[in-house]
């Protein structure tokens, strides 16, 4: 099947490649807390190590100067969450979203910039692993096909790199090679049509967040458990979009069920699925809500179920959610609030709808994103204006969040990523 570019989008087999070179931003401190050996180390194995990327150019998102210093190598402490600083690897092109490949040998990296090598476009970097201690070493970099890329994923084929590219309204498909390097893209779908309302329709009142309509946006692309299908969000159209990955030809196809829209205006941005590969949860980055939707991994069909706030009840005013995590478990859902500066907590019923059970306070201005940590019992916040990774202890029984007192400090965190 092919597509109709008068409705989902078109092929563009352009190909930009280089590397754009920004100011040097500056340079951060982190406390260097002593811990014990045993204390640093989940059992039976090495450091538990994290990557944090960040926005290191002058000219960040929305106008926000970027501080960060590139791609920022951490270790947790398993006992306490503690996070203390172990290398910095320089990249001056906005490193502000991360993915590993499932085998943890090859960490890829979107540089969010609107110019690469005089085109307007991002680009991505492939980086080598050492799992022993987490250094990276740079092996290529090409073009994203679309001015700032925002979001990257691996598909669990491990042959190709997925790219949502913000401003440029793509998605790119890059081959993997052999070495984990990449290869120039073998597919983009250019976004077509025009935008949703400004206003989104469920959001709060007062609500001026309203940034994201003026054209089409691709926000977030991923595979669902099963690997079959890909789904994307477009939150200048409000739509979510699910996809065929062609294994052979790197090419994305329409499913059968291509399209699940949202409500005019909410703007879906990012989404989660739970452990069991049958719920879909999305966050909504202009109405500040969350939707529930039923997932057919036999055919990919997507159908909404539920919608709730991702605000305390009675909030009025503006707000930019950001961020939507699933606990390990799958008990409980976790979504971050920009403006609010809040963690909202939902617990997951028998049937996947989710049940509002309160919120805890980011102790950090703008979190662009929130991570659980593998086994779920420590959550990090990242907040990009606070130049700050705050820690918070979760209890595995409420889903309740506790501030442990702890900041690592990294320059405008965008994204914390565990080596597993």
């Amino acid at each position: 099947m092919r597509k109709n570019p008068n409705s989902l989008g078109l092929r563009n087999s352009s190909t930009r490649r280089g590397f754009f070179k920004t100011a040097a931003a500056l340079a951060t401190a982190a406390p260097a807390l002593r811990r014990s050996a045993k204390g640093a180390e989940g059992p039976g194995k090495g450091p538990i190590l994290a990557y944090a990327g960040t926005y290191s150019s002058p000219q960040g998102p929305e106008g926000k100067p970027g501080r960060g210093q590139g791609i920022h190598l951490l270790e947790m402490n398993s006992a306490t969450g503690e996070l203390t600083p172990r290398e910095i690897f320089p990249n001056d092109s906005n490193p502000s979203w991360l993915a590993l490949d499932p085998t943890g040998t090859h960490l890829y990296s979107v540089n969010e910039t609107q110019t690469y090598r005089g085109a307007k476009s991002g680009s991505v970097s492939a980086y080598a692993v050492d799992r022993a201690n987490g250094h990276l070493t740079l092996l290529n970099t090409v073009s994203s096909e679309g001015a700032s890329p925002c979001h990257l994923s691996v598909h669990p084929s491990r042959r190709f790199v997925l790219v949502a590219n913000y401003d440029g309204g793509t998605f790119a498909v890059l081959p993997i090679r052999p070495d984990g390097g990449l290869e120039a893209a073998s597919d983009v779908i250019r976004l077509q049509g025009p935008p949703g309302p400004e206003h989104p329709t469920t959001g709060p009142r007062g609500n001026f967040s309203i940034s994201g309509h003026d054209a089409p946006h691709a926000h977030m692309i991923e595979a669902d458990p099963t690997g079959r299908y890909v789904i994307s969000t477009d939150l200048g159209k409000d739509q979510i979009l699910v996809w065929k990955l062609d294994l052979k030809k790197g090419t994305l196809e329409p499913n059968g069920f291509h399209e699940a829209p949202v409500p005019p205006g909410d703007g879906p941005r990012h989404f989660a699925f739970h452990c069991n590969g049958r719920w879909m949860y999305s966050l909504q980055e202009e109405a500040s809500t969350v939707m529930q939707f039923d997932f057919d991994p036999a055919n990919g069909k997507l159908t909404a179920r539920q919608t709730l706030s991702s605000l305390p009840m009675g909030f009025a005013g503006t707000n930019f959610a950001s961020e939507i995590r699933v606990s390990a478990d799958g008990r409980f859902v976790y979504a971050a609030n920009r403006l609010h500066d809040s963690i909202a907590i939902f617990s997951i019923g028998a049937d996947g709808k989710l049940t509002y059970r309160g919120e805890e306070w980011t102790h950090g201005d703008y979190p662009r994103s929130i991570t659980l940590d593998p086994s779920s019992n420590f959550l990090y916040s990242c907040n990009q204006l606070a130049d700050s990774v705050t820690t918070f202890r979760v209890n595995r029984q409420t889903g309740r969040l506790s501030f442990i007192g702890q900041y690592a400090a990294v320059g405008s965190p965008a994204i914390l990523l565990f080596l597993t």
